[in-house]
């Protein structure tokens, strides 16, 4: 293909340009909204209704089982809706994984208990869990195409942040909807009927978000692909023969900040609740609060990085991540929930520098053909060794004892494995982009 000079590229229409920011902020915030709904009450319900077990702390490990199993499923829809993505376009991919997410997290609210339908409750429960993770699998790396191929390539740090505030935002929403629920109604009232309304909500959620998506055009830099012939035909197998490098990278530089997210939006619930002997609504308000101010600095961190070098940001931030765990402990044991709202909100602001430039880094490893497979790839493969673990080994490691050196000392190792691959990654060829957006008419 020719590479015109970046100076030849024509400007991109600035009504597209918001329309694609809002779609896919809009996108996956709603079908975080329905992860994080589930992870929170795999925390807080799914011990009780779903996995009863005469211990407490096997009862919780069962249902961070199934919270799990969200993300080991993650990379079969990488593999599947990756592929799509570079073969027949972003938009077609993206309404679909936004349906799959959405009927199976409204199914989730509808599903009978263990008290009711015995066995087959969890079993249908993981069977659901698994369709969400397929869905999210394929979701990350469409969304975060849509706005930053709609975008200046040179503002990708800026642009490609849109998707990255959607796992606050969905996560803000979910707590917010769990900590209103918890303080107008009962504990029994909660556990018998009212968590399942955080669930149906989605139907609403998913409609809006259907009707932003199917309004938009695909991306320029998909066309102008399509336009010129240089789709793949089997992205997957390129990927794993050419670009293996920018894949190795594109997993590590993602382990540290799902670890991360893990720690101060999942496992905290818990740990606090039942080591430190604060509230669930103190614990959700605190999170609520960090999701909150992620939402202007996750987007700042992107823009900063398109202004200084992304992999300095990002690894700043990644070994402020990995001291931090052994300040924040300490700061809450005293019970104060002054000092756990701090530490929440450095804990999840530190994830913000990592988070917010992780979008744009690990697209731009992958040339523009391949870049939904290879994104989604690295995404969902990083998804399983780092997030779908994590709040499985929080646990293990804790053993219910409170001993929380050994969550510390994992979260430190995660962020030292994302330094590694910010250091042997590569910073951004904006020319890539600007050739193809020249060929688009």
């Amino acid at each position: 293909m020719t590479s015109p000079s970046a100076s030849s590229s024509p400007p991109v229409d600035r009504r597209d340009l918001r329309k694609a920011f809002v779609a896919s902020l809009t996108g996956t915030s709603l079908e975080w909204y329905d992860f994080a709904v589930y992870s929170a009450a795999a925390a807080l319900v799914f011990p009780v209704l779903f996995f009863p077990a005469a211990d407490p702390v096997t009862g919780l490990l069962l249902a961070f089982s199934t919270y799990a199993v969200g993300y080991v499923s993650r990379p079969l829809g990488g593999v599947v809706f990756g592929r799509l993505g570079d073969v027949i376009g972003r938009k077609q991919v993206l309404v679909v994984t936004l349906v799959l997410i959405g009927v199976a997290t409204f199914l989730i609210g509808l599903l009978p208990t263990y008290g009711t339908i015995g066995v087959a409750a969890p079993v249908l429960l993981v069977l659901l869990r698994f369709a969400q993770g397929v869905g999210v699998g394929g979701e990350w790396g469409g969304a975060v195409l849509l706005s930053s191929e709609f975008g200046e390539p040179r503002r990708r740090g800026f642009w490609a942040s849109a998707a990255q505030v959607g796992p606050p935002a969905g996560n803000l929403l979910s707590n917010g909807v769990l900590a209103l629920l918890t303080l107008l109604l009962t504990d029994q009232q909660f556990l018998d009927w009212g968590w399942r309304l955080a669930f149906l909500l989605s139907a609403v959620l998913v409609a809006f978000g259907l009707w932003i998506r199917l309004t938009l055009e695909d991306t320029p830099v998909f066309r102008a692909i399509a336009e010129s012939g240089d789709r793949p035909s089997a992205p997957v197998r390129e990927v794993f023969t050419a670009e293996r490098r920018p894949l190795l990278v594109g997993i590590l530089s993602r382990v540290g900040p799902d670890v991360s997210y893990a720690l101060f939006t999942v496992f905290v619930l818990t740990f606090a609740t039942t080591q430190l002997g604060f509230s669930r609504s103190e614990v959700l308000g605190a999170i609520l609060i960090g999701s909150a101010l992620q939402l202007p600095s996750i987007p700042l961190a992107g823009a900063l990085t398109d202004r200084f070098n992304r992999r300095l940001v990002y690894g700043v931030a990644a070994v402020g991540g990995a001291v931090w765990p052994f300040v924040f402990f300490p700061m809450i044991s005293g019970g104060s929930f002054a000092l756990l709202v701090v530490g929440i909100v450095v804990g999840l602001g530190l994830h913000s520098f990592m988070y917010g430039p992780q979008a744009a880094f690990v697209t731009e490893q992958f040339s523009p053909r391949l870049r939904y497979t290879g994104s989604s790839l690295a995404y969902t493969i990083a998804g399983v060794v780092g997030g779908a673990v994590a709040p499985l080994a929080f646990t293990a490691l804790s053993g219910g004892s409170g001993n929380w050196v050994p969550v510390a000392t994992y979260l430190a190792v995660a962020c030292a494995l994302t330094v590694v691959g910010l250091l042997i990654g590569r910073d951004p060829d904006h020319e890539e982009d600007e050739a193809y957006l020249a060929l688009t008419p």
